[in-house]
């Protein structure tokens, strides 16, 4: 299996990566041979992947970088950079490799701080492998600092570096940044591509990985942890159950906060699972003993992991609304496809009896406004609004139609 693979319904953008991975080997192949390299190239330094989420943009750069590291001995006879089982495409894909270094928001932006080492490493050499590449998962999270940093690495690069930036839209990063960039366009999957991709990889059997695919319409991430996770299925089938538990105020105020407590959790969890083994990681590369003290003039270091894992623990839990406020979206949107009149497939065909009930005891222009409050709840949370007042301010407008 190729690392094109995991490019699940992006045949253009395959094809695109393709040639210029087989470019970039080509004008490697050169330099290493003290030859000319192809005046003529697809390979750029710098590129920049939009899309909707779940579309897999972070697959798409990371399967690009894969291929740019390649080392398989078939290259040398006209085989495709990005093998999958070299080392160079492994580690590049499970994230190890020592030229390939990815940067994530950890709490609602990426500071500067985050950046720095990052910046200073993409004008060194590659160590062991054939690009040094930076790939930037939520670009559009750089705040003006660290996007200021990013745009200076990008106008002069060091000759083999490569950076990779990732963003719902173009319009999402600078200017001055994406003109910079060779922009690729992923498109939303279908879901027959999506279940097919469930099945094959998954194991999940044929019927529920339709169910998981049309009921996040495409959404690869959500659809895998959908058709293998009972404990997402069940948090689904509570939020959805929201539309018909808001009929009074006391209702709609409960609502809200099992929302928020279920997100807390969520977010609760992932720390635990995290936080405790990083923290002991840190404590031991600082030199303290085993359940000992720590040396004097590490408190700071300890503090900043603190105010890292409390960012990261914070956007779990919006992300987890995130989540929540999809699925309310996708409900209301299949009301709306029944008020209308269209024919088209219900994203949630298996809560045809509530959809139904709502259509009937509504207007469309209430379930438009019902979407529209949840849009507005979704840009509070951006906002840093306190999640419960953001989600009660929903509820209360869901309920009032």
């Amino acid at each position: 299996m190729t690392v094109w693979d995991d490019l699940i319904g992006q045949d253009h953008v395959r094809a695109q990566l393709g040639a210029a991975a087989r470019d970039a080997d080509a004008l490697v192949t050169a330099e290493s041979r003290g030859e000319e390299p192809p005046e003529a190239s697809k390979m750029t330094h710098a590129w920049l992947f939009t899309g909707p989420p779940g579309a897999g943009r972070t697959t798409a750069a990371r399967a690009f970088a894969a291929a740019l590291q390649c080392v398989s001995p078939d290259r040398a006879l006209g085989g495709e950079p990005g093998c999958g089982f070299c080392e160079g495409c492994h580690t590049a894909v499970v994230g190890t490799h020592a030229d390939v270094s990815t940067v994530a928001a950890v709490g609602s932006q990426i500071l500067v701080d985050a950046m720095r080492d990052t910046v200073r490493k993409s004008f060194t050499s590659p160590a062991n492998g054939r690009w040094q590449i930076i790939l930037v998962e939520d670009a559009e999270r750089l705040n003006e600092k660290s996007a200021n940093a990013v745009l200076k690495a990008v106008e002069e690069p060091a000759p083999r570096t490569v950076w990779l930036l990732c963003a719902p839209s173009i319009e999402d990063v600078l200017p001055t940044i994406r003109s910079r960039c060779r922009a690729l366009t992923l498109r939303t999957p279908s879901v027959d591509a999506v279940a097919d991709m469930l099945v094959r990889r998954d194991g999940v059997e044929p019927e529920a990985a339709h169910f998981a695919a049309r009921a996040t319409q495409g959404h690869i991430g959500r659809a895998r942890k959908l058709a293998t996770d009972e404990r997402a299925r069940a948090r689904r089938a509570t939020v959805l159950k929201l539309p018909l538990r808001v009929a009074d105020v006391g209702a709609a105020l409960r609502a809200a906060q099992e929302l928020v407590d279920a997100a807390t959790e969520d977010a609760q969890q992932a720390a635990e699972e995290v936080d405790a083994k990083e923290t002991e990681e840190l404590k031991a590369a600082l030199g303290a003993a085993q359940g000992g003290r720590m040396p004097r003039g590490t408190a700071g270091v300890m503090k900043e992991l603190e105010e890292k894992q409390k960012r990261r623990k914070a956007r779990t839990q919006r992300d987890s609304l995130d989540l929540a406020l999809s699925d309310l979206t996708g409900f209301y949107r299949d009301v709306l496809t029944l008020q209308f009149g269209s024919h088209g497939a219900l994203a949630n065909n298996d809560l045809r009896d509530a959809i139904d009930r709502t259509a009937r005891d509504s207007a469309p222009e209430q379930t438009l406004r019902r979407i529209e409050a949840i849009l507005a709840c979704r840009d509070a949370l951006d906002r840093n609004v306190a999640p419960l007042l953001a989600v009660e301010a929903m509820t209360m407008a869901l309920r009032a139609g």
